[in-house]
């Protein structure tokens, strides 16, 4: 199986799996077969803390009756940024510097790592 269908799959099961080179500890977003820069190959999956900080955001405004909702950056305690949704806030009240939590949830009936805000 693939890098990102691992992921995928993972994601399916409920779970939020990283990629971390096994002798460096460097870990890997978005999934590869070798980490960039090094080309290390002895990547490992991993549980991921999902905690976060918003790096970068962005209102999506959507045409009534849908929602309108955000697209940030987060960088991930471990070091990688992914982008993601910050839900249960109001879009534009997502802000960079925001401590988030990743969940496993659904977008457009896929799942999705989304982000509440930390402590909420």
């Amino acid at each position: 199986m693939q890098p990102e269908e691992q992921y995928l799959a993972f994601l399916a099961q409920g779970r939020f799996m990283l990629q971390r080179a096994k002798e460096s500890g460097t870990y890997v977003f978005f999934p590869r077969v070798a980490v960039p820069g090094t080309g290390e190959t002895d990547l490992e999956w991993v549980e991921a803390s999902g905690d976060g900080t918003v790096y970068s955001t962005t209102v999506v405004r959507s045409k009534p009756p849908a929602e309108d909702y955000n697209v940030a950056l987060i960088d991930l305690a471990e070091g990688v940024r992914m982008m993601g949704r910050v839900v249960d806030i109001d879009p534009a009240a997502v802000q960079i510097g925001l401590k988030v939590k990743a969940k496993v949830g659904e977008i457009d009936g896929k799942p999705a790592i989304l982000f509440t805000e930390a402590g909420a």
